[in-house]
């Protein structure tokens, strides 16, 4: 009984934190940002701010599995590479991690990520490298100067913000788990975000990181 009392505690809190991250981030929505595009970005921040909200929601989900599916209520199931093994890495991984300051948002940086998905989505390619061979950093060189360090993440498939970010923590079938690490990286200040369709994947969501950046 103690036990659920304690559980039932921890949810309360969790949806309290949640709301006053979504309140403090909506009062202050760039004009540039879809509704996708900001929850994109209040799940990012959320998971740096506070990554034991993110363990919970990274143990809801393992309890999702059978074997390596997903049996996802109301959606398609998602077949993964890894099964649990690739969750209870996250798990491990965000329960060492250190809170984590909030990214920014810079409006030329998801502009590069804009270009990206705009390029990609339609051709149906996956990757970083746009059809004309464009780095992500040549990309945001398009619209400003990046500082320091920079990076990119892209999911496909994932239609809102905690799912992508999700997907992007787990990594399934990414050995050097480099899309969690980008999240939690702490030299990174600034990012840039922009979803938008897919060919084949239905939809797609780029996010961009920098040091900071020096808008043009």
């Amino acid at each position: 009984m103690q036990s659920r009392k304690f559980l039932a505690f921890l949810a309360i809190l969790f949806v309290m934190a949640s709301a006053l991250l979504a309140r403090s981030l909506a009062s202050v929505k760039p004009d540039f940002l879809s509704e996708l595009e900001l929850a994109v970005w209040q799940e990012l921040n959320l998971a740096r701010t506070q990554p034991q909200v993110y363990v919970r929601l990274l143990e809801d989900y393992r309890s999702q599995f059978s074997g390596k599916l997903v049996k996802r209520p109301g959606k398609v199931d998602l077949m993964t590479q890894e099964g649990v093994a690739a969750v209870d890495d996250a798990i491990a991984a965000l329960k060492a991690q250190k809170p984590l300051p909030e990214l920014r948002i810079s409006r030329g940086m998801t502009q590069a990520a804009r270009d990206h998905v705009k390029d990609t989505g339609p051709r149906g390619l996956i990757g970083h490298h746009g059809s004309d061979g464009s780095t992500p950093f040549a990309r945001m060189e398009r619209y400003g100067k990046w500082q320091r360090t920079a990076g990119e993440n892209v999911s496909y498939g994932a239609d809102n913000g905690r799912d992508v970010i999700l997907q992007l923590i787990i990594d399934d079938g990414v050995p050097s788990r480099g899309h969690r690490k980008n999240i939690l990286n702490p030299t990174f200040g600034v990012v840039g975000v922009a979803c938008g369709p897919h060919r084949n994947m239905g939809i797609m969501c780029v996010q961009t990181f920098a040091g900071d950046y020096q808008e043009r």
